[in-house]
């Protein structure tokens, strides 16, 4: 569910597709440049929404810009994600030149169904949404992936659409994978927070794309860029003037001289109110600047700049530059080509502007559930989005590709769209919750030197379960995850009532009469998710999970503990023994507190081994002020 699709992409090509399965029930409607003909047997569905977003937000009208009324995608957005998906395979794809190879989906052989749902001029109806998610589970999806998400604070889950809208997949044994936004470093800036979904926070990868910056003493420094050329200049632009060089301590738009900025590069410095590179380079585009360097805090995450060779470095590496500047009166620098480097970057790390928990609205529910790679991502693309982005470019300038690097969760969600459907390939059985378990218990906390994973931010640090839920996807080992944390629809409906909504919107969620006969706030921290989060620890709290056994038949586990921080931890009982009458077992978890003042959120891990399988939930607790102690 997105902005639609490029059908002629190669990547969506139905070449050693199986044929539609009699299950399908969708549709394949048409439109402006779209007819029955761009579905195949890859693009076996297609639908577009456009009556709640005109009601909401004005009409459409597709001639004042690049966009269509049809399921083809004018923005790209949708193109890419749904390629990362499920995307087939494409030889020696690559973008300008760069990340050049092999490029397909994580379920290259997964059909497609596409809901336009989100618009060129921006924004996406709630009602269009319902309607996508209700056509979705009638049409037979198994997985719906949604790389879009409403802004803080978050709407209660009665109110919330994707809440709603999900609920109602799940509850069809649907899976519905979100992305946790780009809302990052920042802790509880996590969106798409409901129990029954799967969170995705962004990673990074192992490729990088150096670019050389040399000045006129020689002294090369390298950082990331997306430069499809090479060049230099003597006239080096600062607000603050060096003769053919300036630097600005912001490049918002209209804030650039024209008559200073034409034909110089610029260095701009990002600011509390200026994060985004993007529009540094378009306001140094608009006023005739010929290239930008934007220092910036450090992160792994480029962008590419139509018409303006862009680099960026951090704050050290712009302040090297500025001190060079300085010190000559016609200072020189000269910008290389960027190249594609693979494997000379430790990786996965968290990235910069992934969203952190804990989750605002229910804090006892972990958020995300897992990372994957969302950064420098190469995937399909809208060609003429192009035209939307380039409107003070000359034509002749335009660069034309069908494919492209982007950065983001929106990009981290469909990577694990396509292992879930994977999973459900091999596990069709397996419900939504089954396969979150299996997703998030196997997770890898290390890098691929070992090392505990890091986490992008100001400063970085080693990450923990509000950055990547239960660490970094690994599908692999999901195929075989041992014991899942199952859930029902029931047990959501449980935890709609102590969150302590009323009858009414419950059974509007429900789409059943429901009366809520328990509303205690212990069910929060004992709904079986595959993680235990404990907001407010006093003195000692216990609670419960049951696993599932989906490995042999006869297996024995035995827990182990890392337990948080300035508490004790006993699990209970600590052996699990499975037979083929006993596929489901109960445990309790006690949790002591060891500290007697206010903490802070601390973390750990509960492992269940049989010599075979490690399934690890994470251990989250924040320890309060008893009253008893406060008052002596």
């Amino acid at each position: 569910m997105d902005t639609g699709i490029w059908p002629e992409s190669e990547s969506f090509k139905d070449e050693n597709m199986g044929e539609i399965p009699p299950r399908w029930n969708g549709i394949c409607q048409e439109g402006e440049g779209f007819n029955r003909s761009n579905c195949n047997r890859k693009i076996i569905g297609a639908r577009w929404y456009v009556k709640g977003y005109e009601a909401e937000f004005g009409k459409l009208n597709s001639s004042d810009g690049v966009e269509f009324l049809s399921p083809r995608d004018a923005v790209g957005h949708g193109t890419h994600t749904s390629s990362t998906a499920a995307g087939g395979m494409v030889k020696d794809a690559s973008f300008l030149g760069l990340a050049q190879g092999l490029a397909r989906g994580g379920a290259p052989l997964a059909w497609l169904a596409i809901y336009k749902i989100c618009w060129a001029p921006g924004g996406c109806s709630s009602a269009d949404l319902l309607a996508a998610f209700d056509d979705a589970t009638f049409d037979g999806v198994d997985v719906i992936s949604l790389s879009l998400g409403s802004s803080l604070p978050l709407s209660t889950y009665v109110d919330d659409i994707i809440s709603i809208g999900s609920f109602h997949a799940v509850a069809k044994g649907i899976s519905v994978v979100c992305s946790a936004g780009n809302s990052g470093p920042y802790p509880q800036t996590v969106i798409n927070t409901a129990p029954w979904v799967i969170t995705v926070a962004a990673s990074t990868i192992d490729r990088a794309f150096p670019t050389a910056i040399t000045m006129g003493n020689n002294q090369t420094v390298v950082f990331s860029g997306l430069t499809s050329s090479s060049m230099s200049s003597n006239s080096i632009l600062l607000c603050k003037g060096f003769g053919y060089i300036m630097v600005c301590i912001s490049c918002e738009s209209g804030t650039l001289n024209a008559t200073l900025v034409r034909g110089k590069i610029v260095i701009c410095f990002q600011s509390q109110f200026q994060r985004s590179a993007a529009t540094a380079a378009r306001t140094v585009l608009d006023s005739g600047g010929v290239g930008l360097i934007f220092a910036k805090f450090p992160t792994k995450d480029v962008h590419f700049s139509f018409g303006v060779p862009y680099i960026q470095v951090d704050f050290a590496i712009g302040t090297s530059l500025l001190t060079y500047m300085e010190a000559n009166r016609n200072p020189i620098v000269k910008f290389s080509f960027t190249k594609t480097v693979i494997g000379q970057q430790i990786s996965p790390e968290v990235a910069f502007f992934s969203s952190r928990g804990p989750s605002s609205l229910s804090p006892s529910v972990l958020k995300p559930d897992i990372a994957a790679p969302g950064v420098n991502i190469l995937a399909s693309w809208s060609p003429v989005s192009n035209l939307e982005q380039t409107d003070h470019v000359t034509p002749n300038y335009i660069p034309q590709f069908n494919f492209k690097v982007e950065s983001g969760t929106s990009m981290s969600c469909p990577h694990i769209s396509g292992i879930v459907a994977l999973l459900k390939a091999i596990h069709p059985t397996w419900s939504p919750a089954a396969i979150k378990s299996a997703i998030v218990t196997t997770a890898s906390l290390k890098d691929e030197y070992a090392q505990s994973i890091v986490a992008e931010g100001a400063p970085h640090k080693q990450a923990d379960p509000f950055d990547y839920g239960g660490g970094h996807v690994d599908p692999n080992k999901a195929m075989d995850p041992g014991l899942v944390y199952d859930m029902e629809v029931s047990d959501y409906v449980r935890f709609l009532c102590a969150m302590g909504y009323n009858n009414s919107a419950i059974s509007l969620m429900n789409r059943a009469s429901t009366t809520c006969n328990d509303k205690s706030t212990k069910f929060l921290v004992n709904l079986n998710l595959p993680s235990i989060t404990i907001p407010e620890l006093k003195k000692s709290i216990t609670v419960s999970r049951q696993v599932t056994n989906v490995s042999p038949m006869n297996s024995v586990y035995t827990a182990r503990v890392q337990a948080p921080a300035g508490t004790t931890v006993r699990v209970e009982p600590s052996t699990l023994t499975f037979n083929s009458t006993r596929k489901k077992l109960k445990f309790k978890v006690t949790f002591y507190s060891r500290l007697r003042v206010q903490g802070r959120y601390s973390f750990g891990n509960l492992f269940w081994e049989d010599g075979i399988h490690v399934v690890r939930i994470p251990l989250i607790v924040r320890t309060i002020i008893d009253e008893f102690y406060a008052e002596t």
